[in-house]
């Protein structure tokens, strides 16, 4: 600016070649703070680490069992083999599960719990059986999976026995060589899963003559051909439509469910 004066001039340099910003630090008082916190969160961490591996506090004490029907909650203890006094945090749950597993058949599923500060609870769930195999003078369990889980002296009330008709002659042997005797057994387990809760109470007898002739024989001595172990939901309703319509019949025919039939009187 031709009317700016020599000491306006010098003033607007020294202005723009000043010092720059002081820049901000931290205090002394907020290192301090930042050091006694990370020793605090040090000490908090090893009185924890402490706390769990180290301390009597949070050792086992007691194992508590629920859900058990058939077996005793001292057998499934016995078979879980828990380590008393060992700390909760290092429990092998895992461990404890294939031992019950192994030992225990019935053991359908299990749920080991740590219940701190002192406990193991183990939550069972045993299986159920829906049909028998007679093994002599006692019977083989078999769950709706197939699984033959146990062997009993006495005949579980309530639970259908297998009767497997077919041998390597006569009219089964072709549906006996085709399938085998394990898959017609589990096709009248799969019949024996899937009937309707009423019918299944009053089930005697689940009869296998071939792949597709599976029938039933009820306590009251009425009788149901159920056909082969396919569309099992469909037949269930209907024989539960059929018998309500027919309470008088003594034999029921739901093989083709669609074209159900009932004789006798």
């Amino acid at each position: 600016m031709a009317g700016s004066t020599t000491a306006e001039r010098g003033a607007r340099q020294q202005g723009s070649s000043g010092p720059p910003p002081p820049v901000r630090r931290f205090g002394q008082r907020h290192v301090r703070r930042i050091i006694v916190s990370a020793i605090a969160l040090l000490f908090l961490g090893s009185g924890a680490f402490w706390l769990l591996y180290g301390s009597d506090l949070v050792r086992v004490e007691r194992v508590t069992v629920s859900g058990t029907r058939v077996l005793t909650p001292d057998q499934v203890r016995a078979a879980a083999d828990v380590p008393l006094g060992e700390q909760l945090v290092s429990v092998d749950t895992d461990a404890i599960e294939a031992r019950l597993a192994h030992e225990l058949p019935r053991i359908d599923t299990v749920d080991v719990i740590r219940s701190w500060p002192s406990e193991i609870t183990l939550k069972v769930a045993e299986r159920t059986p829906v049909l028998l195999i007679h093994q002599g003078e006692k019977f083989v369990e078999v769950d709706d999976e197939g699984v033959r889980f146990a062997t009993v002296a006495k005949a579980p009330k309530g639970v259908p026995a297998l009767e497997l008709a077919v041998s390597g002659t006569g009219s089964t042997a072709p549906s006996l060589r085709r399938f085998g005797q394990d898959r017609l057994v589990r096709e009248a387990v799969r019949v024996a899963g899937d009937l309707p809760s009423a019918v299944a109470r009053t089930t005697r007898s689940v009869k296998v003559r071939s792949y597709d002739d599976i029938s039933l024989e009820l306590t009251d001595g009425r009788t149901v051909d159920w056909g082969s172990g396919e569309k099992n939901a469909e037949k269930g309703r209907t024989l539960t439509a059929l018998m309500k319509a027919e309470p008088g019949a003594r034999h029921f025919d739901v093989s083709v469910p669609t074209a159900p039939a009932s004789s006798g009187s």
